[in-house]
């Protein structure tokens, strides 16, 4: 079986074995259909495949019994068609299943017995929810940006950021640290100096997502500004949750919320703190957890779970990320990888 899981600006591929061993794996850039175009982006990944296949002990492309492909820009019935076409394209295996990659966190998070279920949250670029339920039911959202609704993620708290630091120092919005706090990120003294950084090119438009950490290292620090919008994204988070619990039936029943992406997976002390103090007062039964394995873990289980492994090969599996995980550095703590810090588009989670 071929999992990929295939975010904004990183992919990962796995071969797994039947007995849920990994084979080969590689690791490239970005999936970006809406930018270079589905085929080429679709192409791109053919160096990644033949990679894992060769560390497999094959030559060329591999030959699998299913490709499990959950990928980030799959956010409407449309792309997943078209996206499964190219795929099955390229021969890789008998039968293609194409997701969204906030699937893959969802399954990740989700138990291997029984029937999963759980809603999922993904905070890293941008924002993106789905949930399971009962009978293979779905909840999802476009998660296409302002034009769909969302609010938050990486890129997008560090634009409301720079708009409220903006406003403070020219006055026309309230007094915040952050006036001072974003240019200083950059060695520069006032926001005038960083907008026109900016705006002239002397200072690239995706490095300005970079800022997120200081964003809560600011409100940590107990500004107020700095507070309010981290206070919206627990607000968005749980909203997203909660709708989707909702939609599923799920709000009576004890259920899985589990949280992804490097917003959510760095555990910020306020925005950890009043996401869980509002499912509890929205979603008493939701158990929230943070998921910082690699998703393309959830990517292999879903292909399993299409496949009918039995029960020991979801635990080897899972041992091998679980072990890649503790071996590796914590992927939530804010590091400034583009796929998390929004160096992507950062409307598409």
């Amino acid at each position: 079986m071929l999992a990929i899981d295939a975010g904004n600006s990183k992919t990962d591929v796995a071969l797994i074995g039947p007995d849920g061993t990994v084979l080969g794996t590689a690791r490239g850039g970005g999936f970006q259909p809406p930018i270079v175009g589905t085929g080429r982006a679709v192409g791109a990944l053919a160096r990644l495949v033949e990679e894992a296949a060769r560390q497999a002990g094959g030559t060329g492309p591999p030959r699998v019994g299913h490709v499990s492909a959950c990928l980030a820009n799959a956010d409407l019935p449309s792309e997943e068609k078209e996206l499964t076409e190219a795929l099955t394209g390229h021969g890789w295996g008998d039968t293609v299943t194409v997701a969204n990659d906030i699937f893959a966190l969802l399954r990740a998070g989700a138990a291997d017995d029984g029937e999963p279920t759980g809603v999922a949250v993904v905070c890293g670029a941008g924002i993106n929810c789905a949930g399971l339920g009962h009978g293979g039911r779905t909840a999802r959202f476009p998660a296409i940006g302002r034009l769909s609704g969302d609010w938050g993620g990486g890129g997008f708290l560090s634009e409301e950021a720079l708009w409220w630091a903006a406003r403070a120092e020219d006055g026309r919005g309230e007094p915040t640290e952050l006036a001072r706090a974003l240019p200083a990120h950059f060695g520069l003294t006032t926001m005038y100096e960083l907008i026109e950084a900016v705006h002239l090119g002397r200072l690239e438009a995706s490095h300005r997502y970079a800022l997120t950490p200081v964003l809560f290292a600011v409100a940590a620090g107990g500004d107020a500004v700095a507070r309010a919008i981290v206070d919206r994204q627990a607000e968005e988070v749980v909203t997203m949750a909660t709708v989707a619990l909702t939609r599923l039936d799920l709000l009576a029943e004890e259920t899985p919320v589990i949280l992804g992406g490097g917003v959510l997976a760095a555990r910020h002390p306020q925005l950890d703190g009043r996401i869980r103090e509002l499912l509890a007062e929205r979603a008493p039964k939701a158990a929230p957890r943070v998921v910082t394995v690699p998703p393309v873990l959830g990517a292999a289980l879903l292909g399993l779970d299409r496949t009918g492994a039995p029960p020991t090969a979801y635990a080897r599996l899972r041992a091998h990320y679980d072990g890649a995980a503790e071996a590796a550095p914590a992927e939530g703590r804010m590091e400034t990888d583009s796929d998390e810090m929004g160096t992507g588009s950062p409307s598409r989670a």
